[in-house]
């Protein structure tokens, strides 16, 4: 009579033994140095990690942080992210895309389509940045991005573009301007605060805050590039 009560707790032993490198490969999978990252459609995991290489995030997938240095990083519709890093290539935010975070980028290319809610801040240093109808709460700040805040675009807590330093551009000649567009029916609440000089263009159907260090060029209809 006394046997089950000893057969049953080594049981659970063995079952959660047998376990244990099942979830250790799944948390390697998503956890890597070198080689990209995919989490399937509709999956759960806590990170998303690489340093060399891509991560790919499935449709309807929930991951807490997706964070690479050299590669993209690509979140398909409807998926949930804590936050969305990456130094040099590009991030890809698909529709209905939900990063409760921020999203953080210094070189390539940041696009946000449509429905898609950023809850943080949205920055960049080098490369372009463009909304379709997305939603940004904690502002956007760049240097040298190119922008494009697509009709119906939603962009809380101001606009910043920092100072260049004149100095990394001394061999190159004079900078560039950045060419920011805001279209019609967005809206940009907070300072749009541009410390160095740029072409933006303002749509008369858009509401924005206060301007600071550029001239605003209002347009009608849709801007011919």
């Amino acid at each position: 009579m006394s046997r089950p009560s000893v057969l049953y707790p080594v049981a659970a032993l063995i079952l959660a033994w047998a376990a244990g490198p099942a979830l250790a490969d799944d948390d390697d999978a998503h956890d890597r140095v070198l080689g990209s990252v995919h989490v399937e459609a509709g999956e759960h995991t806590n990170k998303a990690t690489t340093v060399n290489g891509s991560i790919d995030i499935g449709a309807n997938a929930v991951v807490k942080h997706a964070e690479t240095v050299n590669g993209s990083v690509t979140v398909h519709e409807n998926a949930t992210v804590d936050a969305v890093e990456t130094v040099n290539g590009s991030i890809d935010l698909a529709t209905g895309v939900r990063v409760a975070g921020k999203v953080e980028l210094v070189n390539g290319k940041i696009t946000v389509g449509r429905g898609t809610d950023i809850g943080g801040k949205l920055s960049s240093v080098n490369g372009e940045i463009r909304l379709t109808a997305a939603h940004v709460g904690g502002g956007i700040e760049t240097t040298n991005s190119n922008l494009t805040v697509g009709a119906n675009s939603r962009i809380e807590g101001g606009i910043l573009y920092n100072e260049t330093s004149e100095s990394w551009f001394s061999f190159f000649g004079k900078p560039s301007r950045p060419r920011v567009i805001i279209e019609p029916g967005a809206v940009v609440t907070g300072e749009l605060d541009f410390r160095r000089a740029v072409d933006l263009y303002v749509s008369d159907r858009a509401n924005i805050g206060t301007v600071k260090g550029a001239t605003v060029h209002k347009f009608s209809g849709a801007l011919v590039n």
